[in-house]
C-alpha cells in the first residue's frame, strides 16, 4: 500500500515508525496500525480494507496520529524545560 503523505523531512520516517510503534505499545511499527484497530474494535486486516467505512477508518487513524502527537508534545515541553 503506497503512502498517501508526504514527510517534510525524509531522513525523520524511521524516527516517526518508532515512535508509532511505541504509542500502542507494539514491538514492530508494522504492527502498529493492526494493534491499534484492534484497541478500538476495528476489524483491519492485511491487505485490501475498502469494507471500512470512514468512521472506523477515523478511529485507527485517530488513534495512531493522536497519541504521536500528544507524546511529541510531551517531549517538546520536556526538552523546553531541560534548557532554562
Amino acid at each position: 500500500m503506497a503512502r498517501r503523505n508526504k514527510i517534510l523531512v525524509p531522513e525523520a520516517r524511521n524516527g516517526l515508525d518508532a515512535l508509532k510503534a511505541r504509542v500502542v505499545q507494539s514491538g514492530r511499527p508494522e504492527d502498529a496500525k493492526f494493534e491499534a484497530a484492534e484497541e478500538v474494535g476495528v476489524p483491519l486486516k492485511k491487505g485490501y480494507n475498502g469494507q471500512l467505512t470512514s468512521e472506523q477508518a477515523g478511529k485507527v487513524g485517530g488513534r495512531l496520529g493522536g497519541s504521536m502527537v500528544r507524546e511529541l508534545v510531551k517531549m517538546a515541553q520536556e526538552n523546553l524545560s531541560k534548557q532554562k
